[in-house]
């Protein structure tokens, strides 16, 4: 293994943990905080969450579990490249969807809305109160107890969070910044006007990359989408023409996955290529000077990203919002609401809520236990769910 580079995350220089812990005389910190996420709850309820179509509609699609999986493989690859902590990273790469909902953006977006009078709902926020507090395994602590670093990364992979003044970055000026914030920061300073680590940096666009990709494959086996139709895609388009030139009369699917894996080795390419030219032009040296440099180091080239811009645009036309992914997500809103109104006007779950329905002692609070226990269904136990509730209808089949 390469030497660690000066400016990677250093385990034996962590900021530690919330609750102290013994040292492992096998693992690094950041292999610990890998495993407690692989070994959570909420990791396992992954294999039964939506990425872009519903898991029932066929064996195949990625869900968020084989997502992360593969954000994982192409995170600890561009991090072994930029001789990055990998561990840390792969840490990142796996925790990344732990907030999101059944159903998946689809999910979230109803979610959202109906906890609107209490501050939204925000999947980064969701995955910090999964990891520190939800997740209820260890005698002495809730929560996983994950490194300073590990939080860090999961709530800021994105960027910062507010500026040197403390307003809302870009990204959080229309809906504000995520409720609980304020609580988080108060209990454990995460420094949410900064930077995060380049391995958090590199699950961010690993994250990108996966997206891009697979949602193509599983677009072209949809059949919502045949090869030809990316011969004038941005970021793809050349690829596409090449695949098709060389072998014309090979299987769709085959030339499907030649023209995925030639996108994600150029993509993945193009971010090492990057990466090398910011952290060389910035002259960091150390970690901290990740956090204090003022700008993202972990990207696609500006030709890359424009083209990757083009890219979306043409997914989110003729994919995320066709009718055979909008139908389902339509259905799958219907359960989220649904669901929501249902538990926060009757306290629908007495065996699930417990002393803790009547401990909650305002709507508020109410309402946060309804957002979380939603927030960790699957689709199939959400849809169960609403069937028991509503007599049996089943929206989704």
């Amino acid at each position: 293994m390469p030497e660690r580079a000066p400016y990677a995350s250093d385990p034996n220089a962590s900021r530690g943990r919330l609750h102290a812990t013994s040292a492992s005389p096998t693992r690094s910190e950041f292999q610990r905080d890998r495993d407690r996420i692989i070994h959570s709850t909420a990791f396992r309820r992954l294999q039964h969450k939506t990425q872009v179509f519903l898991h029932h509609e066929g064996q195949h699609y990625r869900t968020r579990l084989t997502h992360t999986l593969e954000v994982s493989q192409m995170a600890r690859s561009i991090a072994r490249a930029l001789r990055l902590d990998e561990d840390l990273a792969e840490a990142l790469a796996l925790a990344h969807d732990l907030g999101h909902t059944p159903f998946g953006h689809a999910g979230e977006r109803i979610l959202n809305d109906k906890m609107q009078p209490w501050g939204g709902f925000d999947h980064n926020m969701q995955a910090m109160r999964v990891v520190m507090q939800l997740e209820s395994r260890y005698a002495e602590h809730d929560g996983l107890n994950l490194t300073w670093e590990t939080l860090e990364g999961i709530l800021k992979h994105n960027g910062p969070m507010v500026d040197a003044a403390g307003r809302p970055t870009e990204r959080y000026i229309g809906e504000g910044l995520p409720a609980g914030l304020g609580e988080l920061t108060e209990e454990i300073d995460l420094r949410v006007d900064s930077h995060a680590s380049l391995e958090a940096q590199t699950a961010a666009i690993a994250d990108d990359i996966a997206y891009n990709a697979h949602d193509i494959d599983d677009a072209l086996r949809a059949g919502l989408l045949k090869v030809a139709d990316l011969l004038d895609v941005p970021m793809v388009g050349s690829i596409v023409r090449e695949v098709l030139g060389r072998w014309p009369g090979l299987a769709p699917s085959r030339q499907a996955h030649e023209v995925q894996r030639r996108l994600i080795t150029s993509a993945v390419e193009d971010v090492i290529a990057e990466a090398e030219r910011r952290i060389g032009a910035t002259g960091i040296e150390t970690a901290e000077d990740v956090r204090v440099v003022g700008q993202t180091l972990i990207g696609f080239s500006p030709a890359f990203a424009e083209a990757e811009r083009g890219l979306k645009a043409f997914l989110f036309r003729e994919v995320y919002r066709s009718e055979e992914v909008m139908r389902p997500v339509r259905a799958s809103q219907l359960v989220v609401a649904g669901l929501f109104d249902r538990f926060l006007a009757e306290g629908a779950m007495p065996d699930r809520w417990g002393d803790a329905w009547q401990a909650a002692g305002n709507e508020a609070a109410r309402a946060m236990l309804v957002s979380d226990f939603i927030a960790g269904m699957t689709d199939p136990y959400a849809i169960e769910q609403y069937a028991r509730l509503f007599d049996g209808q089943r929206p989704l089949g």
